[in-house]
């Protein structure tokens, strides 16, 4: 995707994620060698986490993209404008875009039973040179709530560290959503209207994932 130029499709449909499971080493082999070994460390990881607190779940898997993953856009990784891939694809790869760190982070952090209800990947223009530059782009990120009316915490594939939305200014909001809605400012929608959401779970639960 273009700098992560999202086309944002309206189709009806339905789904509901309230818990996940990793698919087995079998599903990644089928991206190649370094697909396995990439799922191996991130298996791994996620089994080292359980125990842990939410702010250690964060910031590791948080590390763990950030670190592991190359950053490349979508037409030089898929030879397409706008690919969504699941964490498999992008681990095939060992290279994704903004949206592609956010679902990874997003499916990562609920396989550790962080709560829907408290992630959100936020569509955002990010203001390139700074917060008060005039030139934007649009950008994609994850956004952690610890409570309902708490200032969330933006975990973004360009920046290690992990940060109140407050502290970002440089990123204007447009909408976010997850398993379970849409929201535009205060209003909530369908997140059925979300195609192309909806088409990346579906092959995650092709691959193996559980919801």
């Amino acid at each position: 995707m273009r700098r992560c130029l999202m086309s944002v499709a309206l189709l009806l449909a339905g789904l509901c994620v309230t818990a996940a499971s990793l698919p087995t080493e079998r599903s990644a082999a089928r991206y190649g060698p370094r697909a396995v070994a990439l799922f191996r460390e991130w298996n791994q990881l996620l089994g080292k986490l359980q125990g842990a607190d939410e702010r250690q779940k964060l910031a590791e898997v948080n590390q763990f993209f950030n670190r592991r993953i190359l950053y490349r856009e979508d037409i030089d990784n898929w030879g397409v404008q706008d690919y969504w891939a699941t964490p498999l694809e992008m681990f095939g790869k060992g290279a994704g875009d903004c949206e592609d760190f956010s679902i990874g982070k997003y499916i990562s952090l609920l396989v550790l039973g962080v709560s829907p209800d408290k992630l959100r990947i936020t569509y955002v223009k990010a203001r390139i040179g700074g917060p008060d530059s005039t030139i934007s782009q649009a950008h994609m990120v994850l956004a952690y709530y610890p409570t309902p009316s708490a200032e969330p915490q933006i975990l973004d594939s360009l920046v290690t560290s992990i940060e109140p939305a407050s502290q970002r200014t440089d990123l204007l909001p447009v909408f976010s959503f997850n398993a379970q809605g849409l929201w535009v400012g205060n209003r909530s929608s369908n997140v059925s209207k979300l195609t192309r959401w909806r088409q990346v779970m579906d092959k995650m639960k092709n691959e193996g994932f559980t919801f």
